[in-house]
């Protein structure tokens, strides 16, 4: 799909296949591209536009580079944050001259975000560059709203974890710790290549030769540094519910075989005297004894009280 901002415009139009691409187009927006779309797009820049291939290359000089007056850059971003597997996407921006142009296989909510925005306040960007730093200050936005949010769970789950009933879910709180630490170290990463993304920029034109534009990025980067610190906060809260999470799982556990082991202890010496009267030898003083029985039976009860008047005397239970 291939939507379109017009210079002076404030809402997207679809450009179908076939269609000529308006002359005054200041946003050309790339949704899972056709070649088709991609070669008209091509053809009116007179660039040629990375494949998804080439997107999802890591190399810094493959996502951040000039080539014939282009400038491209290209960012991770997080999607699916509220579902149990979120991803990492990439997503290029290419500057060239007054038009921006982005390339997506996703629908980050950022993009939506941005063009309600655009609408509701009834004002087109002036340019490509200004229709970038927009876009990324709605990213980084959604950045901060996900890190949020996946705060506000950390402070749940620590509650929680601290909080638990003898014998409580704990493999569910670990499951939950377990996504929000992967949604966590997803943004720290979509964080740091929209660090490198607004550091480059900031160095090349049509940044570079203006102060308001270069001032705009220098602050979003500051920005993109907090939530990246903030990420890191995070995740070390996560680390360190998950290891008090297995501690608390472990003295559980202890718990429950120093139960164990303390009726095994006094169960052992009845179950010895069971044993000795029971071997039925022909000749065994007791065998005769009329008192016998109760006396094997109180031996036992005593055997028994005494290990755990010992047990109590130690704190052990």
């Amino acid at each position: 799909m291939l939507k379109v901002l017009r210079n002076g415009r404030t809402q997207f139009v679809v450009v179908e296949p076939g269609q000529p691409l308006p002359g005054d187009s200041m946003w050309l927006d790339l949704i899972a591209p056709s070649r088709e779309e991609e070669h008209a797009v091509e053809a009116m820049l007179g660039l040629a536009l990375p494949t998804r291939e080439e997107m999802a290359e890591i190399e810094v000089s493959s996502r951040l580079y000039t080539e014939e007056g282009g400038l491209f850059l290209t960012a991770s971003l997080v999607v699916g944050a509220e579902t149990d597997m979120p991803s990492l996407e990439p997503v290029t921006f290419v500057l060239a001259g007054d038009r921006l142009v982005t390339i997506r296989y996703i629908e980050p909510k950022a993009f939506a975000a941005y063009a309600v925005q655009i609408e509701r306040q009834a004002t087109c960007p002036a340019n490509g560059a200004l229709a970038l730093t927009g876009l990324l200050e709605a990213i980084v936005d959604r950045a901060a709203d996900v890190l949020e949010k996946a705060s506000a769970e950390v402070d749940a789950q620590s509650r929680a974890a601290f909080s638990q009933p003898r014998g409580g879910q704990f493999s569910i709180l670990l499951g939950r710790l377990g996504r929000v630490q992967s949604l966590t170290s997803k943004v720290r990463s979509s964080l740091a290549s929209l660090s490198r993304l607004s550091g480059f920029a900031s160095l090349n034109a049509p940044f570079a030769g203006t102060p308001a534009l270069t001032e705009h990025l220098t602050t979003l980067g500051h920005d993109i540094n907090s939530l990246s610190d903030h990420a890191t906060f995070v995740g070390s809260e996560i680390t360190f519910l998950l290891d008090a999470s297995l501690g608390l799982i472990s003295v559980e556990q202890n718990q429950i075989f120093k139960v164990l082991a303390v009726f095994s202890a006094v169960l052992m010496p009845p179950t010895l005297i069971a044993g000795v009267y029971g071997m039925n030898f022909a000749h065994m003083p007791e065998l005769a004894w009329r008192g016998g029985y109760p006396f094997a039976l109180a031996l036992m009860a005593a055997a028994m009280v005494a290990p755990l008047l010992w047990f109590k005397r130690k704190g052990w239970f």
